[in-house]
């Protein structure tokens, strides 16, 4: 009995010596990881955070050229928000936030359909997956020239139509064009992301709810719809962030005109062509405000409610 007291209380300095020396390694490799993400985030320091800073500092400044540039405070703000330049400004917003609307809502759509055949199991899925991506691949510029050459009067959209149809002459044609291109180059990305969220429901729930009797459609609403929610709104975040700063079709598929101007552009043309400085710099915070606002609505009326909504089902599910 004195034997086995003895290796026993010797046991007890081993045991804590090892957690010792693994508190010891999770301690070190916590100090690289840091070490390893500091470059990065100099970099982005760097990249991002320069501009940022450098812009909201030129947006407090007079965008006169013949002399420097003096101190006016909030001026430039209020001249987008209220004053001679806010009728472009608001006109922008209601253009930025009609393009972001239905676009979102018609990629959803159509990336939602496209997950769930390419989550289908049959021969050539792979090559399909492949294929469809392909837009989503093609730089946005590229495709941008590549749909205005179709939307052209003599193009191949009014070829296959058999009309006549100036695309970029008036407005909802215009805006019609930019929604289609639009459409054809991000559907990919939600079906890519929902797909990711369907390949983690587990097959035996669906063989389960077919021996119950239940059909394609209860088993979409009621199991596949539920349990990708997650998957689906973070699609839908990332495209509502990409969306409010749509810039490249439009700016090449009409250069702002017939009612096309988003914020984006309205910076832009601001900053270079108008070579206002200052009162660009206030519409980018402007927009990156507008941006961030919605993004945190849409987090906090929708994506916390969606996670709540998976963890009373579950809890539900275990009582």
């Amino acid at each position: 009995m004195s034997v086995r007291t003895g290796d026993s209380r010797a046991l007890v300095p081993r045991a804590s010596t090892r957690r010792e020396r693994a508190s010891g390694r999770k301690d070190h490799d916590g100090r690289f990881a840091f070490w390893l993400v500091v470059p990065a985030i100099l970099v982005l320091t760097v990249v991002i955070g320069y501009p940022v800073i450098a812009a909201l500092v030129r947006s407090l400044f007079s965008d006169s050229i013949a002399s420097a540039p003096r101190f006016v405070g909030l001026d430039n703000y209020f001249s987008a928000l209220w004053g001679v330049n806010s009728g472009k400004f608001w006109d922008s917003v209601g253009v930025t936030y009609f393009f972001a609307a239905v676009t979102i809502v018609l990629e959803t759509a159509i990336g939602l359909g496209m997950a769930l055949v390419m989550n289908q199991a049959f021969r050539g899925r792979g090559l399909l997956r492949g294929v469809v991506l392909v837009p989503w691949a093609v730089p946005t510029a590229v495709a941008a020239v590549l749909w205005k050459w179709s939307f052209d009067p003599v193009g191949i959209i009014n070829a296959l139509t058999g009309s006549h149809v100036v695309w970029t002459g008036s407005d909802w044609p215009s805006k019609a064009a930019i929604v289609i291109a639009d459409t054809w180059k991000t559907s990919p990305f939600i079906a890519l992301l929902i797909l990711a969220g369907l390949q983690i429901i587990p097959g035996e729930v669906h063989e389960a709810a077919k021996i119950d009797g239940a059909g394609a459609f209860q088993r979409f609403r009621l199991i596949t719809l539920p349990l990708v929610r997650p998957a689906l709104l973070v699609a839908i975040l990332f495209r509502l962030l990409d969306a409010l700063r749509m810039y490249d079709l439009p700016a090449i598929l009409t250069h702002g005109a017939n009612d096309t101007t988003t914020l984006s552009i309205l910076v832009v043309q601001a900053t270079l062509s108008e070579l206002k400085p200052g009162f660009g710099g206030a519409l980018s915070t402007l927009t990156f405000l507008l941006i961030f606002v919605t993004a945190y609505a849409f987090v906090r009326l929708l994506g916390v409610n969606a996670v709540e909504a998976q963890i009373g089902g579950g809890r539900g599910g275990n009582r």
